[in-house]
Parts: C-alpha cells; sequence; structure tokens
C-alpha cells in the first residue's frame, strides 16, 4: 500500500508537545512496516505478540492501526484500584483538578485525570457493577463500560495500538481488541460485539466533592516511576495536529477543540459554542456548563491547566425531571474520525 504523501514525521512531529517527539520518531519505522504489509493480513510481530487472538477476523483494515510507541500493557491499567475519602483527597487535590466520575446504587466514585493520564484503563467493581473506567489523553474521550463481553466478566488492558489516534484495548478473556471511543470490538474473536456504555461526568473535583461528599476518590498506586499530578502531555490540546492521525480535518475550528457529544448522535456542539450559550437544549437534551475546571493537557502541571470548565448532558423526562446520559467531550477530529457523516456546531 502507498504511504500518503503527507505522512512526513518531520512535518508530523513540529507543533507536538516534546514527549511525544521520541515517540513519533520510535514509531515511524513501524508505520512504514505497517503499510508496506498492506491491510489484508496482519503484521507477523502482532501475531507473535498475540497469539491468542484472532487476526483472521477484523472489522478494520490492519493499517489503520498504529503502534502508540508503548508495548502490550506497556501503559499498565489498574486492577486494583485504591480509594480514599473526599475529605482525605482534598489536601492533595485541588479543586479545579479533573474528575470522571460514576455513582451506581448509591456507590459514587472519582477517578481524577492525573491517574487516568498515566493508565488510560481502571478495572472497578461499582455498585456491584463491573466496570471499565477508560481515559484516551490523545483523543480527551473520557468513557466507563461494563466490563462484560460475550455473557463473561472480564477486565480490559491496553494494546500499545491507537486507530485515529485512540485508544486500542484489549479484554483479557478472548484478546480482542476494542476501539476505545466506540467500545466497538474490531479484530477478534468479538469483532463486530458493542461494550454497554454507563454514565459518566467529566467534573472538577470540587463539583464531585459537593455531589457526594462520602463519595471515594482513586488514588495513586504508589509507582514512583509515575509523576501523578504532573501532565506528560503539556500543550497538547493546542497543537497544531494530533499525534498520530492520517485523517483530515477541514473544520469548523481547530481539530483539538473540545466538543461535547452524546451517545449514538451524529450531532456534536463545540465546548466554546455551550460556553459562550451557558446552555442549549435541544429536543430532550440540555446541555449545560459552568466554569471551574482545568484542561488535563495544557500545562505541564494539570492543576494549572486553564479553565475549560464543566459540561454536562442530561435528559429531560415529561415530569421534568433530568437524568444524566452517556455523553463526552473528545476533541473535534476524534468525533468526525469515528462519525464521519456528523455534524459540529460551532457557531449559532
Amino acid at each position: 500500500m502507498a504511504i500518503r504523501a503527507d505522512w512526513d514525521i518531520r512535518s508530523r512531529m513540529r507543533g507536538y508537545p516534546t514527549r511525544l517527539r521520541l515517540a513519533a520518531a520510535l514509531v515511524f519505522v513501524a508505520v512504514l512496516l505497517a503499510a508496506a504489509a498492506g491491510a489484508a493480513e496482519a503484521p507477523a510481530h502482532w501475531r507473535l505478540e498475540w497469539p491468542r487472538t484472532d487476526f483472521s477476523r477484523s472489522a478494520v483494515s490492519f493499517d489503520e492501526i498504529l503502534s502508540g510507541g508503548p508495548p502490550r500493557d506497556g501503559i499498565p491499567a489498574i486492577d486494583t484500584p485504591k480509594f480514599a475519602t473526599v475529605a482525605a483527597q482534598k489536601d492533595r487535590l485541588a479543586p479545579n483538578e479533573p474528575v470522571l466520575s460514576l455513582q451506581i446504587a448509591g456507590d459514587a466514585r472519582a477517578y481524577p485525570l492525573q491517574v487516568l493520564i498515566w493508565h488510560e484503563i481502571v478495572n472497578d467493581t461499582v455498585g456491584g457493577v463491573p466496570v471499565a473506567i477508560t481515559y484516551c489523553p490523545l483523543c480527551n474521550s473520557g468513557i466507563a463500560f461494563r466490563r462484560v463481553v460475550g455473557g463473561a466478566e472480564t477486565t480490559f488492558g491496553t494494546t500499545g495500538k491507537l486507530r485515529h489516534s485512540d485508544l486500542v484495548m484489549y479484554d483479557r478473556a478472548t484478546e480482542s481488541w476494542w476501539q476505545q471511543y466506540s467500545g466497538r470490538a474490531i479484530v477478534g474473536k468479538m469483532t463486530g460485539a458493542q461494550l454497554d456504555r454507563l454514565p459518566v461526568r467529566l467534573e472538577s473535583f470540587a463539583d464531585f466533592a459537593a455531589r457526594h461528599p462520602e463519595g471515594r476518590v482513586l488514588v495513586p498506586t504508589g509507582d514512583v516511576m509515575r509523576s501523578y499530578g504532573a501532565n506528560p502531555y503539556m500543550g497538547y490540546d493546542r497543537a497544531a495536529r494530533p499525534f498520530l492521525y492520517r485523517g483530515r480535518y477541514d473544520g469548523p475550528g481547530r481539530p483539538l477543540m473540545r466538543v461535547v457529544t452524546v451517545e449514538g448522535s451524529k450531532t456534536a456542539w463545540s465546548l466554546e459554542l455551550l460556553r459562550k450559550k451557558g446552555r442549549i437544549e435541544e429536543g430532550d437534551l440540555v446541555l449545560s456548563w459552568k466554569p471551574g475546571q482545568a484542561s488535563a493537557l495544557d500545562q505541564a502541571v494539570i492543576a494549572k491547566g486553564r479553565d475549560v470548565g464543566t459540561a454536562l448532558v442530561q435528559r429531560r423526562h415529561a415530569d421534568g425531571t433530568l437524568e444524566d446520559v452517556a455523553y463526552e467531550v473528545p476533541f473535534a477530529f476524534t468525533f468526525l474520525a469515528f462519525t464521519p457523516d456528523g455534524i459540529i456546531r460551532h457557531t449559532e
């Protein structure tokens, strides 16, 4: 398969945060080899690394899947998460620290991005439900799934691969590969299967603490090799282009601007538009915005990131009550990469 003319490592590296430049150089040779091998057959080194994965089944071209740099489980998922009380974390977490929060059957938990940015997956059980809390920093996509595959409970890990710059996960039962953004299996025995999503909020620690003063907060694993609280992708959400993304982005706005989208919807609203309006109502959906949440992908210290605020999407019922829905705040290029016929509302 021919290499696209715009896949030039020097031009692709300009504008990336320093941490990503080395990774880009390391994976460039792998990209060339994968493209030369073509889309019809999985590379031989994949088969050696993944002997249990059924590469005869795939929903995507193999040349769309690139190495992100780390090997299999090089970004280690958290399988035995530890938690502390909200009160105990108020001296460690700044009020504006971004967290993914989930509540099931009265069990409320917050997963700080300062931890997720280093691990990307937390296998947990919340309110008796087995869940996988996932975050892809390159797409700013934070999503929670039921970690049930083929009717059986399992756990997830990181493949070290990316597709459209998005995390490719694997389940440890069948070692099928799953697209984090869509929750769909793209390679292996479970190809075509869909994970169930759960509503999570990407909000500030202060907002979580106010809603759930008795809630629990994920704490670092104690790994001294990771600088929890630091942002290893400094300046990424201000970069000119996404990392290891071959697709085009023709607007609106910048490819790395944040958008708000709802599960299954072909419409997204730019965070800038929602911030300007404060509230948007679309059918039974109610989108709202409030200040107070730092960007996890801006400054070297997450808590010092610029204020991007918190977007919330809820569904209004006939009696007027509001209920959280499954939504997320990814980058614009991510939404259109996985929803090519989608529409981003950026101005009104």
